[in-house]
């Protein structure tokens, strides 16, 4: 059954990969940071970034399982 939390569930985890994938919107030098080339610390940036949306993605996937048992009476489908 698709719900609205697992469609968020889904783009958390698919957005890291669209945003890499995408080389053509970070392959570039400019803007710098602390001497940096935006190419690099923009990578960077997304480790940070997918760290927190897998562990939204998990947590939300956590109370969805246990909303799910609630409404199943202790059984998930």
């Amino acid at each position: 059954m698709i719900t609205p939390v697992r469609v968020v569930i889904a783009l958390c985890l698919v957005a890291p990969f669209v945003a890499m994938l995408w080389v053509g919107s970070y392959a570039k030098t400019d803007p710098a940071f602390i001497g940096i080339p935006f190419f690099y610390w923009y990578q960077m940036l997304w480790v940070l970034i997918s760290t927190a949306l897998t562990m939204l993605a998990y947590k939300l996937w956590q109370r969805d399982q246990r909303a799910r048992q609630d409404t199943n009476g202790g059984a998930v489908k």
